[in-house]
Order: structure tokens, then sequence, then C-alpha cells
């Protein structure tokens, strides 16, 4: 095979519009984090998980903000991987690429579990690995055919959550407001009758953020899915700036909604078992006839929407690390339709191994994965942000869309996301035995860099000028 047929068959294809780049970056950002994460953090800080949230949103709407500006400029395989390796040096490129994955790929395979979980709900004598081969199956099938279907199809579930927490939201908040005939306004006498505004004290708010950061993994992927856009410039910039509203308003309001209708303590416990979540109590709560179920098919989309995303994100990490040498070469391989076969055959073990362990009889998977995730995501973060402190240093002033504040607002979000990273050392003995494993995960792959790159003599970073040429080329 020539070079350039090599070539032609590793290259990913531009099919994604900016409303599909939008809805992928939701499928993660507004999945089983915001669904069932929020009752772990509520029991943390109590009301005052609406500050957690807030706080949240804004370092994440920096963070997408930077990624973004980034991604305009270098619409590249592999986001912001491959961006760290230009901008920082090889070892950066790798180390964020490696952790997006190590936080996919269980993420992906425990999504589905959910999803096999919810079936149960409708379908109790149905065992669960049934619903997980089904739906396992459906999902790496949708990746597979090409990348238009995946696209399309993540932009149907997204679109059902993103007005599943709209709906949620303004139901909710005629019934703080208003109330119903026979039924007066609720108020918001739920926010300080039980131990005050914050029962725990203010470091409970500091300690959340160790559980509140994991409902915005996923806003990276508008870095990853920009190599596959059709028009770059215009959908990179439409999305983050729709990423910002949705996740300043959503998280927020439905945290407000939440706590305002259901005692705090009575949302934290209804948030502890996998099949039940706050916005269930809620709908509960107000007797609206069939809540449960409606909610619980919200909840199966979140789930099912999330393991998608997730499966996509690891396979395109995947798919970079070995166009740049970091990964077995053969996985850089694309099928006719654009879709990396190999990177996403061994994304997908991932859900395999998930499926094992909870017919092993684990229980708990979202907890026992929870912060070896958030981990992950905080690492691959703290990459994309000090990414971004350099990227300024040479492109100081963007053509188009830039973030506000520049470099500074950017050490802004990184003392957050390093606080966070701090807070999962006290938050409880799982979350810290999870960051324990994944920090040896990390020395591991680190040891793994290094003996790789010395019998390679190195790695070299990867042209991104070449590359942004290659795109001007393709426009014209």
């Amino acid at each position: 095979m020539s070079t350039s047929q090599t070539a032609e068959h590793s290259e990913l294809k531009r099919s994604l519009s900016h409303g599909q780049m939008t809805m992928i970056a939701m499928g993660l950002a507004l999945g089983t984090g915001l669904f069932l994460g929020s009752g772990a953090a509520i029991g943390i800080a109590g009301p005052g998980v609406i500050i957690s949230y807030a706080i949240g949103s804004l370092i994440a709407a920096i963070i997408v903000a930077c990624a973004g500006e980034m991604a305009i400029r270098h619409p590249v395989p592999g986001g912001f991987g491959t961006i760290s390796t230009r901008y920082l040096n090889p070892y950066a490129g790798y180390l964020g690429r490696w952790a997006y994955w190590a936080a996919t790929v269980p993420l992906a395979g425990a999504e589905l579990i959910a999803v096999g979980e919810y079936m149960g709900y409708w379908y109790p004598h149905v065992d669960l690995w049934v619903w997980a081969v089904i739906f396992g199956v459906m999902i790496v099938m949708l990746n597979i055919i090409s990348v238009r279907s995946f696209g399309s199809t993540e932009t149907i579930l997204s679109a059902i959550k993103v007005g599943a927490v709209l709906l949620f939201i303004v139901i909710g908040g005629i019934f703080v407001i208003f109330g119903l005939p026979g039924q007066g306004a609720h108020g918001v006498e739920y926010l300080t009758n039980d131990g005050g505004f914050l029962p725990n004290g203010v470091s409970s708010i500091w300690v959340s953020m160790a559980v509140v950061m994991f409902s915005f993994g996923g806003i990276e992927m508008i870095s990853l899915s920009a190599a596959e856009a059709k028009d770059p410039d215009r959908s990179v910039s439409t999305s983050v700036k729709g990423m910002i509203v949705r996740l300043s308003s959503f998280y927020v309001l439905s945290m407000l909604v939440i706590l305002c209708l259901v005692p705090w303590r009575q949302a934290a416990e209804s948030g502890k078992a996998l099949t039940a979540s706050p916005f269930v109590t809620v709908f509960s709560q107000v007797g609206i006839p069939g809540a449960a179920g409606i909610i619980n098919f919200v909840v199966f989309i979140a789930a099912l929407s999330g393991a998608n995303a997730a499966l996509y994100a690891a396979t395109r990490l995947l798919h970079a690390l070995a166009q740049d040498g970091m990964a077995p070469r053969a996985l850089a391989k694309t099928s006719k339709t654009g879709v990396p076969v190999g990177a996403l055959t061994v994304s997908s073990v991932g859900v395999v191994v998930a499926i094992v362990l909870a017919l092993g009889g684990l229980k708990n998977i979202f907890a026992l994965f929870m912060g070896l995730v958030t981990l992950s995501i905080l690492i691959v973060w703290v990459m994309i942000l000090l990414t971004y402190l350099s990227f300024k240093k040479m492109h100081p002033v963007a053509d188009g869309f830039q973030v506000l504040g520049g470099r500074v607002t950017a050490c802004i979000a990184l003392a957050g996301v390093l606080a966070t990273f701090a807070a999962m050392f006290v938050v409880d003995d799982t979350t810290l035995n999870s960051v324990l494993f994944g920090l040896g995960f990390f020395a591991l792959i680190t040891v793994a860099y290094f003996v790789v790159a010395k019998r390679n003599g190195g790695f070299k970073a990867a042209d991104l000028e070449a590359l942004a040429q290659q795109e001007e080329d393709t426009k014209a």
C-alpha cells in the first residue's frame, strides 16, 4: 500500500454539523453525573451544593472556552492531546490523551450497566446481561457504521435529555413560585429550615466539588470532534457558546428546583441507589401521574447517550495516539467511511469488562469508578489549561472566538481544578482508594512512555502548522 493510500485510510471524515458537535459534548456533560451523581453531592453540602454547581459551571465554561479557542485554530485529530504535544511537549499530549481514554473506557461500560438497570424497571425478570449485550452491540454498531450515523443518533438522544431538563426546570419552577390549584407555592423554605443553607459548614462546598465536577466530564469533546466537523470555525464557536449557556443554567437551576421542592436530606438519600435519582423524588413528591416511569425513561436515555458518546471519545483518543506512535500503529487505520475500527474494537473492551464485573456481583459501579473517572478528567483539564497558557503566548490575539480574560481566566480555572483534586483526598475512603489506584495507573503509563520513547529515539511533536495548512486546502 502506498504512502498516500495509508494516509487516506487513517484520516477521519468531516461529517459533523455544528449542531451535532454541541449535542455530542452535551451527551457526556449532561448525563448520569447530573441525574444520579447529584444525590451524593447534596449529601455533602446540603442546599449549599447550589454554590458548588455554580462554581463548577464557571470552571467548566472556562475550560470549554479554552479548548474551543485552540480547536478553532487547530481542528486536528486528537484534539487537546495533539495540541498539547505541540505547545507543551510530547509527554503532555501522551498523558492527556491516555488520561481521557482511561476515563471514557470504563465510563462507557458503567453507563451501559446503568442502561440495563433502567430496563429492569420495566422488565424485572430479564437478566441484566441481556440488556447490556443488546445495547452494547447497538452502540458499537452505531459507532462503526459511520460518523454521520453516530452524530445523528447522539443528537436525538441528547435532545431528549435537554428537553427533559428544561421541562423539569419549568414545571419545578411553577411549583416553587406559583403552585397549583389547591396546592400553594412551595417557596424556598427547604433551603434553610434544616440546619441552614450550609448545614455542614462552608468547607462542604469545597469537598463536594470532588463529586460535582464528575458531572462536567465530557465538555472537552468539542476539541476532539473538531477534526470531524464540516465547518470547524463556525461549528466550534457555536458549540462553545451553546455549552457555556447550557452549563451555567441547567445544573444550577436543576439543583435549585430540587432543593426547593424536596428536603435536602431526602434528596441525598434518594441518590444513594443506582436506580434512584433526586429528579424522580421531586416528581413523586409533587404527585405527577406516572412520574417514576417518565423519569426512568429519561435517565435510561441519559445513560445510553453517555455510553455512546464515551465510546466515541475513547475511540478517537486511541486513534490519535496511534497516529503519533504512542499506541500501536495499526489502530490508526480507518474504514472507507472514516471510522477507526481497530481503535473502536480495543476501546469496546471497557464495555465487556464492566459487564463481567457486574455479572460477578460487583455493586455500585458508578461509585467505584467515579473517583477514577474524575481523577482522569481533572488531569485532562489541567493539560488543557496549561496548553492554553502556552498557546496564548504564541497567539495572544485570535481572529474569531477567544476567551474573555485570556490567560488570567485560564489561571482561575486551573486553581479551581487543583482545589478539586485536593478535595478528592478527603471526600471519602472509596474516592481516596480510586485516586490512589488512578495515580498508580498513570505512574505505570509514564514509565511505559519513557521506555518506548527511548527505544524509538524520542517522540516528535505533531506538526500542527502543516495540519492547519491541510485544513485550509480542504476548505478551498
